[in-house]
């Protein structure tokens, strides 16, 4: 006589579904968890100090000013602290496929990403209260961005596939910035602040927008709903080439600025050239978005986040090149302004929407931009929208750029916060990834 059946195995979603626990190994399922997550821990601390460091100065706070020039610091985390950190989820998680080899275990990518994670948060503590911590943060950066690199040098050169131009781009970008960081570190150590600025800013379009351009026009395409010409044949962005020689154009002209006085005859030839070439750029890829615009639906939201991060970066453009003018004129201010379109309008809104999906995507969550998002998305671009109008605030500047990194502030910890709890628990529907 046989005795009762077995009971029936549960299936791997129905284990997904009992086992709703946060636990930190499973940010070692899949490269994009561990990344994200620790870009999200940099990010938010450095929204967090930011947001601080404002409201002490208007409050009257001395005490809270950094021993670091604030500018400098704060600069370097946005630029370097947590976009690495993001790029290396995607490209870790997406470049195999690209490349068509085998991923690297999570694991082989532990400690680097690690290193670039704390590296970062000492720079954030020093550049608060001890100058040397901020350095020893700087230098485990370096060897962070350093063997990150090799990593994805390494896949690309295992590479058969027959599209490799992204790859290839992208790598340049990771080079480019672990030069930039290095740069940093080796200026402060030498005690020039003025020369590790340079880096800063040549980072942000050497590495942070050059890798952004690459990975959107690969990407966006596939992202696009059908059109007249068929899903993924319009690209707004135009051809790689005008995009990421814009972007090396940018970081090249850094040092041009460095060397070239604006008050010599050769300087104010260059500053005019200079701007022009901004411009053209800017107009040409606003003239695409708006002809891009008239072809595909921006119903979805997650594709008009991706649109609105791409008129950032027109508008970026045209505001570089009529700062260059205005400075010539005695407004040096609106190059700052400038630089926030880029880093706070473009670059911010795609990580926005690059992220939410990938992060969907691969959480077997729907890829859409829902309510939560999308308010988020939109606070973002008020803070973006009040740090451009702190240029010309005058006395009131410092309350706007208050009220513009509290926005920041709120959004991106909601975000982040949101986020960051899917990627240590299980997909729902049990799959890996």
């Amino acid at each position: 006589m046989s005795g009762p059946p077995a009971p029936a195995k549960p299936s791997a979603e129905t284990r997904a579904r009992l086992d709703l626990r946060w636990r930190g190994a499973h940010l070692l399922i899949a490269p994009h968890r561990l990344a994200f997550f620790l870009a999200m821990l940099v990010l938010a601390g450095a929204s967090l100090w930011w947001a601080l460091i404002q409201t002490s100065r208007v409050a009257g706070a001395a005490a809270m000013e950094p021993v670091l020039p604030a500018a400098l610091a704060h600069g370097a985390l946005m630029v370097f602290g947590f976009f690495p950190l993001f790029f290396s989820g995607f490209l870790f998680t997406a470049g195999p496929k690209w490349l068509r080899v085998p991923p690297w275990p999570v694991r082989r990518l532990l400690p680097p990403l690690l290193l670039l994670s704390l590296g970062w948060l000492a720079w954030l503590l020093g550049a608060q209260w001890q100058p040397s911590l901020a350095l020893a943060g700087a230098c485990f950066a370096v060897l962070g961005m350093v063997w990150i690199s090799l990593l994805f040098w390494d896949l690309l050169q295992q590479s058969q596939a027959e599209d490799r131009m992204h790859a290839r781009v992208i790598a340049v970008a990771f080079t480019v910035g672990t030069v930039c960081v290095a740069g940093l570190a080796l200026a402060l150590a030498l005690g020039a602040p003025s020369v590790a600025r340079l880096f800063v800013l040549a980072g942000l379009w050497g590495l942070d927008a050059l890798v952004f351009v690459t990975v959107a026009h690969r990407m966006l395409p596939f992202f696009s709903l059908p059109s007249e010409h068929g899903a993924g044949s319009d690209n707004p962005w135009g051809t790689l080439g005008l995009l990421a020689g814009a972007a090396g154009f940018e970081a090249l002209a850094v040092w041009m600025d460095a060397v070239v006085p604006y008050e010599s005859r050769w300087g104010v030839a260059w500053v005019l050239l200079y701007g022009l070439v901004e411009c053209t750029v800017g107009s040409v890829l606003l003239w695409r978005a708006w002809g891009w615009a008239q072809r595909q639906s921006l119903r979805n939201r997650l594709l008009r986040m991706f649109f609105l991060g791409f008129v950032w970066l027109g508008l970026a453009f045209l505001l570089h090149g009529a700062a260059r003018w205005l400075a010539l004129a005695g407004a040096p201010q609106w190059s700052l302004g400038a630089t926030h379109a880029l880093g706070m309008g473009c670059l911010a809104s795609l990580m926005l929407a690059m992220v939410t999906r990938v992060s969907a995507g691969n959480s077997g969550r729907a890829q859409v931009a829902d309510d939560t998002v999308w308010a988020l998305f939109c606070l973002l671009q008020a803070a973006v929208a009040l740090r451009l109008i702190a240029v010309q605030a005058g006395p009131a500047a410092p309350l706007v750029l208050l009220l513009a990194a509290l926005l920041w502030a709120v959004a991106i910890l909601a975000w982040a916060g949101r986020l960051a709890s899917w990627y240590g628990r299980l997909r729902p529907d049990g799959r890996a990834g």
